[in-house]
Parts: C-alpha cells; sequence; structure tokens
C-alpha cells in the first residue's frame, strides 16, 4: 500500500478524525448548538476527504505504477477513473 511514512501520516489523520468524532458526540450530550455541531461535522467531512485524498495519491503513485505503464494498459486507467469516480461520490 504506502511506504511507512505515508502510511504513519494517514494513520495519525484517521485517530486525529476518530477524536473529532467523540468529540461532536459530546456536544451532543451536553446539548450544544446546532451550529456549532453542523461545524465540527463540516471539518470532520474536510478531514476525511483529505485523508482519502492522501489515500488516492498514494494509490496512483505505488498501485499503479508509472505513466508508460498506465499508457499501455488501458485497464489501469480504467481502475484509476472508477476509484476516483467512487472516492467523489
Amino acid at each position: 500500500m504506502a511506504s511507512d511514512n505515508a502510511k504513519k501520516d494517514i494513520q495519525n489523520r484517521l485517530k486525529r478524525i476518530e477524536g473529532q468524532v467523540k468529540g461532536i458526540e459530546k456536544m451532543i450530550d451536553n446539548d450544544a448548538s446546532c451550529k456549532e455541531i453542523l461545524i465540527q461535522i463540516a471539518a470532520v467531512r474536510s478531514a476525511i476527504n483529505k485523508a482519502g485524498a492522501m489515500v488516492l495519491q498514494n494509490y496512483a503513485k505505488n498501485c499503479l505504477g508509472n505513466c508508460e505503464a498506465l499508457s499501455n494498459d488501458a485497464n489501469a486507467v480504467d481502475d484509476l477513473v472508477s476509484t476516483l469516480t467512487m472516492f467523489m461520490k
């Protein structure tokens, strides 16, 4: 999958996201304002998108190989487009 540094960065980001979600749960338990909860949900969504982009970048670099491999393998391009489409939903 990823280099050790990339893997560590992604794991750290996901742990922070987990902490953010737990914080939102506490906000709900403590009857925080809907506006503040929604702001935090938006922050989590943004963080998830960034983590996904990091995984996608790693996928493109390490799983698909170099540009020459892509130009010689239509399935690799289809796979990349399929993965991008799934991520963007």
